[in-house]
């Protein structure tokens, strides 16, 4: 019995340390994370969508500009306190998003993860994912979130669309509300609508990106449905 019982105590002090040594703290994904947007920041041909190196400048950089990103020269703007890149592309038309305010907007947008350089899902196009040896299809119908501003603060979640279907959850990042602070949210009827282009970190993502500790590329435009 005692015999036995060493024996057990070995074999899991053996799996304890192997564990342990192939494992990866959240330290370690962390600092994988921010490796992973390092890279994608330097390189000049990141992704699909990308074909030019990123300029970053400071908030202080960005504000003096008139809250505005230079396209030409890549420039995303770097918000310290959320740790996302941004890139207003267009400002959109129409009014920005009001204090007290509750509407629901349209969104296109693409995913991509920028740790592992996949797409993960879009609906600016159709588009389909393998998982599990299952063929989920996505249309190029927009998303729907409902947004409310209190004060310089935004919440939302999805209605519908590719995102909560996607991701299992409601709950629209953190970091695509952040833009709204920027841009303008109007009717396609009302001129070009706003787009910006982010990256955002898996504090700011979304509940896959949160637990997985992957950051995210995306491409996204908002449009005022009421």
């Amino acid at each position: 019995m005692k015999k036995t019982y060493s024996l057990l105590i070995l074999l899991c002090s053996i799996l304890f340390i192997t564990s342990c040594k192939n494992g990866q703290t959240y330290s370690d994904l962390k600092e994988a994370e921010r490796d992973a947007i390092n890279r994608f920041l330097t390189d000049e041909f990141n992704t699909p969508f990308l074909k030019k190196k990123i300029t970053v400048i400071s908030q202080a950089q960005f504000e003096k500009q008139g809250e505005t990103t230079d396209v030409e020269k890549n420039e995303y703007v770097y918000h310290e306190k959320s740790g996302i890149y941004m890139q207003i592309v267009r400002q959109g038309c129409g009014d920005k998003i009001e204090n007290g305010e509750t509407l629901e907007v349209l969104t296109r947008f693409s995913e991509y993860n920028i740790k592992e350089s996949t797409i993960l899902v879009r609906n600016d196009i159709p588009f389909y994912v393998i998982y599990n040896n299952q063929r989920y299809d996505y249309s190029s119908a927009p998303d729907k979130m409902t947004v409310e501003r209190i004060g310089s603060s935004f919440s939302a979640s999805f209605v519908s669309g590719a995102m909560s279907s996607f991701h299992g959850s409601a709950a629209v990042p953190a970091g695509w509300l952040i833009p709204l602070n920027y841009v303008k949210v109007g009717r396609w009827s009302e001129g070009e609508i706003a787009k910006v282009r982010l990256i955002v970190p898996h504090s700011q993502g979304t509940v896959d990106a949160s637990s997985s500790v992957y950051p995210c590329y995306y491409e996204i435009t908002y449009e005022r449905v009421n």
